[in-house]
Protein backbone atom coordinates (compact mmCIF):
# COMPACT_ATOMS: atom_id res chain seq x y z
CA UNK A 1 0.00 0.00 0.00
CA UNK A 2 1.39 3.37 -0.94
CA UNK A 3 1.06 6.69 0.85
CA UNK A 4 1.29 10.18 -0.57
CA UNK A 5 4.38 12.26 0.19
CA UNK A 6 5.25 15.80 -0.83
CA UNK A 7 8.78 16.88 -1.66
CA UNK A 8 10.68 20.14 -1.85
CA UNK A 9 13.17 20.00 -4.70
CA UNK A 10 15.67 22.70 -5.68
CA UNK A 11 17.39 22.80 -9.04
CA UNK A 12 19.96 25.20 -10.50
CA UNK A 13 17.18 27.69 -11.36
CA UNK A 14 15.64 27.56 -7.86
CA UNK A 15 12.80 25.69 -6.21
CA UNK A 16 10.71 23.44 -8.41
CA UNK A 17 6.93 23.41 -8.06
CA UNK A 18 5.55 21.03 -5.45
CA UNK A 19 6.44 17.41 -6.18
CA UNK A 20 4.31 14.50 -5.00
CA UNK A 21 5.40 10.88 -4.84
CA UNK A 22 3.71 7.62 -3.94
CA UNK A 23 5.72 5.27 -1.74
CA UNK A 24 5.43 2.86 1.18
CA UNK A 25 7.63 4.96 3.48
CA UNK A 26 9.43 8.32 3.64
CA UNK A 27 12.86 6.87 2.86
CA UNK A 28 11.55 5.12 -0.23
CA UNK A 29 9.79 8.33 -1.32
CA UNK A 30 13.07 10.25 -1.10
CA UNK A 31 14.83 7.62 -3.22
CA UNK A 32 12.14 7.88 -5.92
CA UNK A 33 12.41 11.69 -5.98
CA UNK A 34 16.23 11.59 -6.09
CA UNK A 35 16.03 9.18 -9.04
CA UNK A 36 13.54 11.45 -10.85
CA UNK A 37 15.67 14.58 -10.26
CA UNK A 38 19.30 13.35 -10.21
CA UNK A 39 20.80 16.82 -10.78
CA UNK A 40 18.67 18.56 -8.11
CA UNK A 41 18.72 18.69 -4.32
CA UNK A 42 15.85 17.01 -2.48
CA UNK A 43 15.48 19.32 0.52
CA UNK A 44 12.52 17.72 2.27
CA UNK A 45 10.13 14.80 1.91
CA UNK A 46 7.16 14.44 4.23
CA UNK A 47 3.60 13.23 4.45
CA UNK A 48 1.18 16.08 3.89
CA UNK A 49 -0.98 16.95 6.89
CA UNK A 50 -4.38 17.74 5.41
CA UNK A 51 -3.23 18.69 1.93
CA UNK A 52 -5.90 18.12 -0.68
CA UNK A 53 -5.30 18.28 -4.40
CA UNK A 54 -7.55 18.00 -7.39
CA UNK A 55 -4.48 17.09 -9.48
CA UNK A 56 -3.48 13.53 -10.31
CA UNK A 57 -0.99 12.37 -7.68
CA UNK A 58 -0.64 8.86 -9.08
CA UNK A 59 -1.50 5.56 -7.45
CA UNK A 60 1.50 3.26 -7.90
CA UNK A 61 4.75 3.17 -5.93
CA UNK A 62 7.25 5.44 -7.62
CA UNK A 63 4.70 7.79 -9.20
CA UNK A 64 6.49 11.15 -9.06
CA UNK A 65 4.46 14.17 -10.20
CA UNK A 66 5.29 17.86 -10.43
CA UNK A 67 2.45 20.31 -9.72
CA UNK A 68 3.06 23.60 -11.59
CA UNK A 69 1.71 26.64 -9.81
CA UNK A 70 1.82 24.98 -6.37
CA UNK A 71 4.66 26.00 -4.07
CA UNK A 72 6.10 23.97 -1.20
CA UNK A 73 4.69 24.70 2.22
CA UNK A 74 5.60 22.57 5.22
CA UNK A 75 2.71 20.65 6.78
CA UNK A 76 0.97 22.60 9.57
CA UNK A 77 2.31 20.25 12.27
CA UNK A 78 5.90 21.14 11.25
CA UNK A 79 5.49 24.89 10.57
CA UNK A 80 7.16 26.51 13.58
Amino acid sequence: MTKLFIARVRGPAGDRPLVTVRAAAEGEAKLFVEAAYPEDDVLDVTEPAEWVSDADTGTNAGDVREHPGVAWQPPAARAN
